[in-house]
């Protein structure tokens, strides 16, 4: 296999008035799923158009194992990617779609087959792209990718159009991939998505990397040390720990979440005082809490500081 890294590197991009890029960079590695998420207009599509050729940097590289995309011979062959699950021709079949592909790349046909079958296309490779649902559309755009076995994948937003067990597929897959050692990157505007896929996050936003870290960190920084407190006498949990707490906030659920004192010390306060508790446990965040934990400290970072370089 081929070196797979894909490298962006102070990468600044204008469309006329607007700051596409401001000084983009990051690395997606082989091995990991990467999620790569911020709000729409955050510069993720303007970045993989970058990495693949289609749009020049004013600024700035991006290298696939080290390399200009449109400087490889046979690009399938390095960076597979999805970035329009509708840019087919819709009379064609799936099958016939494919074939085109790796006809022009000079892959074998026996490839075609194999990639209809990897993506759970196997049985509808002679029916028409036109009549496919988008969730099809993205396992043949996928398919597609993966025609030249490339060691890295690049795919915006590959969750698209999917049903719960789509999903569920696609996050599966994803981290197949990844075991096999490939770099795989995924766009997505929703944190949620990526939850249970993504090994790494490189959250952006207005152009620039806010967050570049693994999921188990972000997590950590989004739990921020509260404590889930359970209990049936939520009102006297709460009077019982407001004094212990930084915060002590109710959940609507029977439930409080305290910010502040370690678990221990919140299991003391409640027994001590005679007040029932059934959970005390460490706040389970989720990449979402951890994405808007982000991206209002980025906001609030941007309001504060008018005369910032840009």
């Amino acid at each position: 296999m081929h070196d797979a890294t894909i490298t962006v590197e102070g990468l600044r991009k204008r469309f006329g008035p607007t700051l596409a890029l401001d000084a983009m960079t990051f690395a997606v590695r082989p091995g990991l799923v990467t999620g790569f998420v911020g709000p729409n207009g955050a510069g993720k599509s303007t970045t993989m158009r970058v990495v693949l050729g289609l749009d020049a940097a004013d600024e700035g590289t991006a290298l696939v194992g080290g390399r200009p995309y449109r400087g490889l011979a046979r690009p399938l062959c390095h960076l597979g990617s999805l970035l329009d699950a509708a840019a087919l021709h819709p009379s064609r079949t799936a099958r016939n779609h494919l074939l085109w592909l790796a006809h022009s790349q000079g892959l074998p046909s026996r490839r075609v087959g194999e990639v209809l079958e990897l993506t759970g296309l196997g049985g509808v490779g002679r029916r028409r792209a036109g009549g496919f649902s988008l969730g099809m559309r993205q396992r043949l755009g996928i398919a597609a990718a993966l025609l030249g076995d490339p060691p890295a994948l690049m795919l915006d937003e590959p969750f698209n159009g999917m049903d719960p067990e789509g999903i569920i597929w696609m996050r599966t897959f994803l981290r197949a991939l990844a075991r096999e050692g490939r770099a795989v990157l995924v766009s997505s505007h929703l944190m949620s998505e990526l939850q249970d896929a993504a090994d790494h996050v490189v959250v952006v936003g207005r152009g620039r990397v806010i967050a570049d870290a693994s999921v188990a960190e972000l997590l950590a920084g989004a739990a921020n040390g509260r404590i889930v407190v359970r209990s049936s006498a939520i009102e006297k949990a709460a009077l019982v720990l407001h004094d212990q707490a930084e915060s002590v906030v109710p959940n609507g659920d029977g439930t409080l979440t305290v910010t502040g004192p370690p678990a221990e010390q919140v299991i003391a306060a409640l027994t001590g005082a005679g007040v029932p508790f059934s959970e005390v446990a460490a706040h389970r965040a989720t990449l979402e809490d951890a994405y808007l934990d982000l991206t209002r400290d980025a906001v609030e970072f941007r309001g504060t500081a008018p005369g910032e370089d840009r």
